[in-house]
């Protein structure tokens, strides 16, 4: 009986470390850090997106790395990329209610559908439900000359939101 005890408590420390340990991993370590971008757009909304930075590394995107066609991508690494407003917003005309949303997209082609999930906290695209999606727009990437080699948004002061992968911009308008 003392056996079973003293493996017990052993067990139940050890769960405890690990567990103490996940909670204060230091993110930044990771191959595809955190990033946050911040922006308040005239209509008093601020637009934060937190998202996590994969970078190419001499990799294709679309073969090697993702979006991959046709397939419901986290838009970034790790956890699922999170959208958030605390106004209710239009996002190219489309109304989405203030709150947490987890940021997706599907390339096609060039278009791009970017999907505003109400499951932000979740990893990846593992657990995502399209009957969870708050709002969906379509619209195209362009291709530019200078690509970048981790994935980076970027939000203005008008809110124009933008999504910059190797060579693609995608974007959307935030008002």
């Amino acid at each position: 009986m003392k056996k079973v005890l003293s493996f017990a408590v052993v067990l139940i420390l050890f769960v405890t470390c690990v567990n103490a340990q996940k909670k204060t991993e230091d993110k930044s370590k990771r191959p595809s850090p955190p990033a946050t971008v911040t922006q308040k757009i005239p209509s008093g909304a601020t637009i934060i997106i937190d998202y996590s930075q994969p970078s190419i590394k001499g990799r294709t995107i679309g073969k090697d790395l993702e979006p991959m066609e046709g397939k419901v991508w986290r838009t970034g690494a790790n956890e699922a990329t999170v959208f958030e407003t605390d106004k209710d917003v239009t996002i190219d005309g489309q109304k989405l209610p203030a709150g947490k949303y987890g940021l997706f997209t599907i390339f096609n082609g060039k278009n791009v559908t970017v999907i505003f999930n109400k499951t932000w906290d979740q990893w990846g695209a593992f657990t995502y439900k399209e009957s969870d999606d708050q709002l969906r727009i379509t619209t195209q990437y362009q291709e530019i000359n200078t690509p970048f080699e981790k994935m980076t948004f970027t939000i203005s002061p008008e809110g124009e939101v933008n999504l910059f992968w190797g060579n693609r911009k995608v974007t959307f308008e935030v008002k």
